[in-house]
């Protein structure tokens, strides 16, 4: 038995689901309200035989696997170790080669740094300063404080080292753990303690603010890269944020911890913080697994310019749509959060492109009604266009850019194809993502129920024929060609599906069982004729409106080729 089938005999779906949804039950499934959408009637389903779950809504389903994956914004390998600590599963055992201890090290390191974050906590509760700094200053209430862990850190040699020491953990392990420093002693003293966590809320390290000013020590200091945080990847906050994003759709990324803490008292959970400035391209693929809109909220000063520029093509690689939040009075979210919690929660609905703000800001910096200005001006931004990987949007700005300096996009495109890009050289096209199109999104979830009917009913599949290959994508597609290849196939009959297509047939038949278990033949065919009219119709549509946006950046044969795609179905359509 491998790591993964191991689990899957150890937990329920229902149970690791219902940590979630609120689940009821309906008949042999359990039912709740989709956690990707803010459905009021609940079409979220669970089914403990089939071990899988669908969400109607947003036409996604899977195993306990790809719904954590989905909830927690996780890879699979990051699932999989959150469900093996679920299930008490020792991933080691089902490892092999010199890496096969590393799971025990990491534990040991987890284990070590809540410790700290708890021995931290305790000095806190019984300093007055530390008290008073974050209960008066900061005007964070006690269940904030308690809420993010907040500690405090004492201004002595070894304090903590001692007690860990104590709770039998080797230096080499406090060391591992970023928490000796490298005379043997604290690595953090006489400092505000904001615990950093995953996005599972496990603490990794830590932020350390120091509590009196002194000029010889810097304000903030963070815990050095250990096999447990890199400040590349990891996205303050997000443990506490996630279900606010995905439920509001967007997150703002702000440059301090404490802003981020203040947003969350004031009720704005859509809010996290980078290291600084730093945003990478690890920390927006972070992000895209819960939004594609990204909006930054970085003072406006040269470093923010500069982290704006540096981030707007890693956006572009990454495939998320970058804007820019901008604070009136030069203030930081702290301080607007204080004045009043309605101003900032309304300034966050109205961010800017973000290339549209770094114009705007080049533009009141550069005299660019003069040839050096005009130079500079397009200098610091025909690289960032450069980067960009939709032509469409490159086009946009070099229209912008003529009119803004009043030269010709001739002169400009000229620069251009002279002009290397901002970050690396050259930058895949990455396609934006589909799934969020509501058109195509309402196509695939009638897809997927007319699939349910086509697997159940063998009589009903000349259907498929009548509708165009190139609609049936990924599993559909191979759902699709085994009914085609198979018609007499019986699913109530047959034993299982071929292993390639039992989990998604396992989903079908849920969506079926949901929707048309207790239909009577008519019926089923009258179904099955208004999914059919309802994937022709949307996608005839989404491809009708990609022709239009399209239209200019493509080829003579690429456009002959969807004009006859769209053709073809509109006169399905009829």
């Amino acid at each position: 038995m491998d790591a993964v089938e191991e689990i899957k005999s150890r937990l329920n779906i229902e149970d690791v689901i219902g940590e979630y949804v609120e689940l009821k039950r309906a008949g042999r499934n359990f039912k709740g309200l989709s956690p990707f959408s803010n459905e009021r009637s609940p079409s979220f389903m669970v089914s403990p035989d089939k071990q899988i779950w669908h969400d109607f809504s947003s036409g996604k389903g899977g195993n306990m696997f790809s719904f954590v994956m989905e909830v927690e914004g996780l890879d699979f390998k990051g699932a999989l170790e959150l469900l093996a600590r679920k299930a008490g599963v020792d991933l080691d055992q089902f490892r092999q080669g010199p890496g096969q201890n590393n799971g025990k090290q990491k534990e040991r390191l987890y284990e070590a740094l809540e410790l700290a974050a708890k021995f931290y906590q305790t000095q806190f509760a019984n300093n007055r300063g530390a008290l008073e700094y974050v209960l008066q200053k900061r005007r964070f209430s006690k269940e904030t404080a308690l809420a993010w862990q907040l500690g405090y850190s004492p201004n002595q040699g070894r304090a903590l080292v001692d007690f860990m020491r104590s709770k039998k953990f080797t230096e080499q392990e406090i060391k591992q753990a970023g928490l000796l420093n490298q005379y043997k002693s604290d690595m953090f003293r006489g400092r505000i303690m904001i615990p950093l966590a995953d996005p599972q809320g496990r603490v990794i390290g830590f932020t350390a603010r120091l509590l009196e000013d002194n000029p010889d020590a810097p304000k903030y200091i963070n815990t050095p890269q250990t096999p447990l945080y890199d400040k590349s990847r990891h996205v303050y906050g997000l443990h506490m944020a996630k279900e606010s994003i995905r439920r509001n759709n967007y997150v703002v990324i702000s440059e301090g911890n404490l802003d981020v803490i203040a947003s969350h008292q004031a009720g704005v959970k859509q809010v996290v913080a980078t290291a600084g400035t730093a945003l990478t391209e690890q920390h927006l693929k972070a992000l895209s697994r819960f939004t594609h809109d990204v909006r930054l909220c970085f003072d406006a000063d040269k470093a923010g310019l500069n982290a704006t520029e540096r981030a707007i093509p890693i956006a572009s690689k990454v495939g998320v749509t970058l804007s820019i939040v901008s604070i009136p009075s030069g203030k930081d979210p702290d301080e607007l959060i204080k004045q009043d919690p309605k101003i900032w929660e309304d300034i966050i609905t109205k961010p800017q492109p973000a290339l549209d703000w770094l114009m705007d800001r080049y533009k009141s910096q550069l005299d660019i009604t003069t040839a050096p200005g005009k130079r500079q001006f397009s200098d610091v931004l025909l690289p960032t266009v450069q980067a960009l990987t939709d032509s469409v949007e490159k086009d946009h700005y070099i229209n912008r850019i003529s009119e803004i300096i009043q030269i010709s996009r001739e002169a400009l495109f000229t620069k251009l194809d002279k002009t290397p890009a901002a970050g690396k050289a050259t930058l895949k096209k990455t396609a934006k993502p589909t799934e969020l199109d509501p058109l195509l999104l309402n196509a695939k979830r009638a897809i997927g129920l007319l699939l349910s009917i086509m697997l159940v009913q063998p009589t009903m599949r000349d259907t498929l024929e009548r509708m165009p290959e190139y609609i049936f994508e990924d599993n559909a597609s191979l759902i699709r060609t085994f009914l085609l290849e198979n018609r007499d196939f019986n699913i109530k009959q047959a034993t299982a599906l071929p292993a390639e297509l039992r989990e998604y047939g396992n989903e079908l038949l849920l969506q079926y069982e949901t929707e048309y278990q207790n239909l009577d033949g008519v019926e089923l065919e009258y179904n099955a004729k208004l999914l059919r009219q309802a994937i022709i119709d949307n996608y005839a549509k989404y491809q009708t409106r990609r022709l239009g946006e399209a239209m200019g950046t493509l080829s003579e044969e690429e456009q002959r080729t969807l004009l006859a795609k769209v053709a073809a179905l509109n006169k399905l359509r009829r």
